[in-house]
């Protein structure tokens, strides 16, 4: 899709000679007579780079341009005749992308439009790349769900706004029972279809305020914020029934059932995020003890 273009220009002459050239080179076209015209432009169309003078009625283009930066992903090009009135530094200070001096040849404007449209393309696939960047460094590759790293710095923010807000916050720890005889009868990419699987049945038992972590090896962990360990016991056992139900096939047509065990607690005001981990961790191992595919829970009395 071609990108659109803004021509702002009082003169309407000017304004139909630009269009007309753009347009020939490519591009989709709209012009305005007035700074408020184009504001009204900008409100219903994706307008990729606006064009416009300086000296104008009402709006100027100074003005206009640092509306335009203010409230739109538009990247502006000003054009001016009074070159010892206005200056470069100026209209950048404005946030323009460019600024050309008249008399203007519109092959230079064309050149200028190009490079503006370029470096424009640019930022958005290097603003797309650290975005994905940051998406890998914080995400677990097999699971899809967050890393351990994450699941720290998400938990000490949400046990500031449980202190702050006086909310309830509940933590599950999730660990998969006898994984390793698993891996030792299957192999370890048998292993791996039953982490991924864990980490989608864990997701689809969340609400969006949710969030589950692959915390290391067979073990996960979910955040549940405005949560009270009552309420958290009912998703662990909604989670732990969904992954008794599922059925594995590892090879030669056997069907083979995996079972997790969970530890749920919730957050005692003023611990530390530590103890707070390891009664959760302590409270999956009294689920283990229990017999396996059971849900457990520990209260503030047996913080450490």
């Amino acid at each position: 899709m071609n990108p659109n273009i803004l021509i702002i220009d009082d003169d309407a002459n000017i304004r139909k000679t630009m269009h007309e050239f753009i347009e020939l080179a490519g591009f989709s076209v709209f012009t305005a007579s007035s700074g408020e015209e184009a504001l009204e432009l900008l409100k219903t169309n994706n307008i990729s780079v606006a064009i416009t003078d300086i000296v104008m009625p009402g709006i100027d283009g100074l003005e206009l341009t640092g509306l335009i930066k203010k409230n739109y992903d538009t990247d502006v090009i000003i054009i001016t005749g009074y070159s010892d009135k206005y200056s470069y530094k100026e209209a950048i200070s404005k946030g323009a992308s460019d600024i050309i001096f008249k008399p203007m040849h519109f092959e230079e404007l064309l050149l200028r439009l190009k490079r503006v449209l370029k470096e424009k393309q640019l930022r958005k696939d290097r603003t797309k790349m650290l975005k994905k960047l940051e998406e890998l460094a914080i995400t677990d590759e097999l699971t899809q769900l967050y890393n351990s790293r994450h699941f720290y710095k998400q938990l000490d923010m949400e046990a500031y706004r449980s202190k702050r807000y006086k909310h309830p916050l509940s933590l599950l720890f999730l660990d998969v029972d006898h994984f390793k005889q698993y891996n030792d009868a299957y192999g370890h990419l048998q292993g791996d279809k039953v982490l991924i699987r864990l980490g989608r049945i864990i997701k689809s038992c969340l609400r969006t305020m949710d969030s589950a972590y692959r915390y290391g090896g067979e073990e996960f962990t979910v955040i549940l914020p405005e949560t009270e360990g009552k309420e958290a016991a009912i998703v662990a056992a909604r989670i732990r029934a969904s992954m008794e139900a599922e059925k594995f096939t590892p090879g030669s047509g056997k069907i083979v059932n995996v079972t997790i065990s969970i530890g749920v607690t919730e957050y005692c005001p003023d611990e530390r995020i530590s103890s707070f981990v390891q009664r959760a961790d302590k409270a999956m191992y009294i689920a283990k003890q229990k017999g396996r595919n059971k849900v457990a829970s520990l209260n503030c009395e047996f913080r450490d």
